[in-house]
């Protein structure tokens, strides 16, 4: 018998499990507007200050965070 042995909790454990998926979606969403805000802005300035390069840049940082809420579901 062991009586000094680290305990663990699994209720803790057992919520944080529940609650990580939920924080991975509140992060995505919130990269998700911001960079559709940022597009937006961009947008609204002109072809002239807006190459494609900033687009395709923001179509990864969306198709990124798409993959993350994917994989996080799965």
């Amino acid at each position: 018998m062991e009586l000094n042995a680290p305990m663990r909790l699994t209720s803790e454990d057992a919520l944080l499990g529940m609650l990580f998926p939920m924080w991975q979606l509140v992060i995505a969403v919130c990269l998700i507007i911001v960079t559709v805000v940022a597009g937006h802005k961009l947008l609204m300035r002109g072809p002239s200050r807006m190459s494609r390069g900033v687009v395709v840049a923001g179509g990864a940082v969306v198709g990124v965070v798409l993959l993350g809420i994917l994989f996080a579901i799965a």
